[in-house]
């Protein structure tokens, strides 16, 4: 009679070969390697690709007779019931707090058999644990997860009680306690959850707030490194409160509910002024609001860390050290333009020079500069500034967009007279940043004398370093960005598999693509003769020029960022 497989009895090599995950001679195999490495059998067999995590775990929790926790137990952990067993404790012996009850709680831990971890947790909770098996690396995920949360709830509490506002504009501003004490019984949660999104987003280096009424929720999403992420869903009825609180906040009409209405108001938080531009827009559901947070402490940046690629430094570095002519920067709402703009005037500012800006809004205050805040409302618009200061004689002179015909007629003159200027259009790539000038309505002639460089960028996520992990690309991957294998050269490509730190979303933080074109001599002959863009293209191609995609291949190869990013933020050059 055949004796009854009782996996409490066996070997882990034998329980993997009878519930079919190997075969005898991968085992055999296998336990020969591990004589020679010195390790365990799990970790050779897992080194050679033969068995899973999972399956690790489930055969070892078989093995000793404990359950297993499942991913979906492990995440969904009580997090009053985490907070019983400090961080530190958790992380340095693997183990996660479920939930509990009078007289037990309930645990997963990597090693259950970790009898002097089991002790200090009874003398901690005071609890009979009962353990449940869990594999490092969904144990790892759900500690990142619950405990940062945990962390972040705390900080945000504690910050709330402190954050004040300074409401309205310049001509009437008012500081405005935020604190929930301050107001009344029936106000004091919607200005707790005022305080919270605001804060939330403060922390999370978010540029901008959505508050999207739907059918029967309010969506609050915060655009972090230039991605919209939800962070709560309160429901429809507190909308209400809410736009009417941001209102009061931006000095607007709280009875107007059928235009659009644009305002601001200033949070001063944790050694920071942050500048918050308003803009609500009636919807079928209620009204929209739109928040854009611009930090104006001082500007932290410089040029070398924007993420210009080996080749492309010197030759920036080089053009706005000219002393006069124009260097323009194109993109999209967001794509870091005045950063660049704002680290070119940091690199080359001086005692020497007078350097004035024209900006709506000022987005950074630098300290050796004059800085002008457009009005319109009271006629002080780009054109107007732009001619009060020709009489100011400045050096180096930055205009925060060109919008119009008349500031980009001053701009090029201004260039054409001695004077070095930076500004930015939208447009989609550094060819049509040229053809765009001329579109606005300046003359061919001008605009191949003044333009010294053109230069349009992208931000792209860079990977969080807190989760980055190797990977080899599949052939679809390649085929999809047009990147041949032969240039990986053997090298592996990263991702970022998700953590606390970046929200699981396997990005933290930002960098630049550039694409560049200096004003040769064939450049500015094909702008003198009104070519078309593709032609200035081909020319800047054939003149050494790296489009925007392949910047951003150059990136994935260096390992800054995914394929994924990259087609996300780029399109083919075809």
């Amino acid at each position: 009679m055949e004796q009854e497989f009782n996996p409490q009895f066996q070997k882990i090599g034998d329980i993997l070969v009878h519930e079919g995950k190997i075969s005898d001679s991968q085992l055999n195999s296998a336990l020969v390697e591990q004589k020679v490495r010195k390790e365990k059998l799990g970790t050779v067999l897992l080194d050679q690709g033969l068995i899973t995590e999972d399956d690790l775990v489930k055969v070892y929790s078989m093995q000793l007779g404990y359950e297993l926790a499942s991913d979906e137990a492990l995440f969904s952990a009580d997090p009053e019931v985490v907070q019983t067993i400090p961080e530190d404790f958790a992380r340095q012996n693997m183990v996660l707090a479920l939930h509990k009850s009078d007289s037990k709680i309930v645990i997963a831990m990597e090693d259950p058999e970790d009898l002097e971890a089991i002790d200090s947790l009874k003398r901690l909770t005071s609890l009979n644990p009962e353990v449940l098996v869990a594999g490092p690396s969904g144990l790892n995920r759900a500690l990142d997860q619950i405990y940062g949360k945990i962390r972040q709830a705390g900080e945000v509490e504690e910050a709330v009680e402190s954050i004040k506002v300074i409401s309205g504009d310049e001509e009437d501003r008012e500081e405005v306690d935020l604190s929930p004490d301050k107001v009344s019984t029936e106000d004091a949660p919607i200005v707790k959850l005022v305080n919270l999104i605001l804060q939330e987003a403060i922390k999370e280096r978010a540029t901008d707030i959505h508050l999207e009424p739907q059918q029967n929720v309010v969506i609050v999403r915060i655009r972090i490194d230039g991605v919209l992420q939800t962070i709560m869903t309160p429901p429809l009825s507190s909308l209400s409160g809410l736009v009417t609180r941001i209102k009061i906040l931006s000095n607007l009409n709280i009875a107007e509910r059928r235009l659009p209405q644009d305002g601001r108001f200033t949070i001063k938080a944790s050694k920071r002024e942050i500048d918050v531009r308003v803009a609500v827009l009636p919807t079928v559901y209620g009204e929209k609001i739109v928040l854009r947070l611009l930090d104006k402490s001082g500007f932290g940046f410089n040029l070398k860390g924007l993420g210009f690629e080996d080749k492309m430094y010197p030759i920036f570095r080089r053009v706005i050290a000219q002393p006069y002519g124009m260097v323009v920067v194109s993109g999209p709402t967001g794509s870091g333009k005045s950063t660049s703009l704002y680290a070119s005037i940091k690199e080359i500012k001086n005692e020497a020079t007078n350097i004035t800006t024209v900006e709506d809004p000022v987005e950074y205050q630098m300290d050796g500069i004059n800085q002008v805040q457009v009005h319109e409302s009271i006629g002080l618009t780009f054109a107007s500034s732009l001619r009060s200061i020709l009489r100011q004689d400045p050096d180096i002179l930055l205009i925060g967009e060109i919008r119009d015909e008349e500031t980009a007629d001053i701009a090029v003159k201004f260039s054409l007279t001695g004077h070095l200027v930076f500004s930015t259009v939208h447009a989609n790539d550094a060819a049509s940043t040229i053809t765009r000038l001329l579109d606005i309505g300046v003359k061919p002639f001008l605009v191949g004398s003044c333009l010294n460089l053109v230069m349009a960028q992208r931000l792209i996520r860079t990977i969080c370093d807190n989760c980055k992990e190797k990977y080899s690309p599949t052939n679809e991957e390649l085929d999809r960005i047009n990147l041949e294998k032969s240039r990986l050269n053997g090298k592996s490509l990263f991702y970022g598999k998700g953590c606390s730190h970046c929200r699981n979303t396997g990005y933290h933080g930002r960098t630049g693509i550039f694409e560049l074109i200096p004003m040769s001599r064939a450049i500015r002959g094909l702008v003198f003769d009104n070519t078309n863009e593709d032609v200035i293209r081909q020319k800047a191609l054939e003149e050494g020029m790296i489009n925007l995609r392949e910047s951003g291949i150059e990136k994935v190869l260096n390992g800054v960022t995914t394929i994924s990013e990259v087609l996300r933020s780029t399109v083919e050059d075809i």
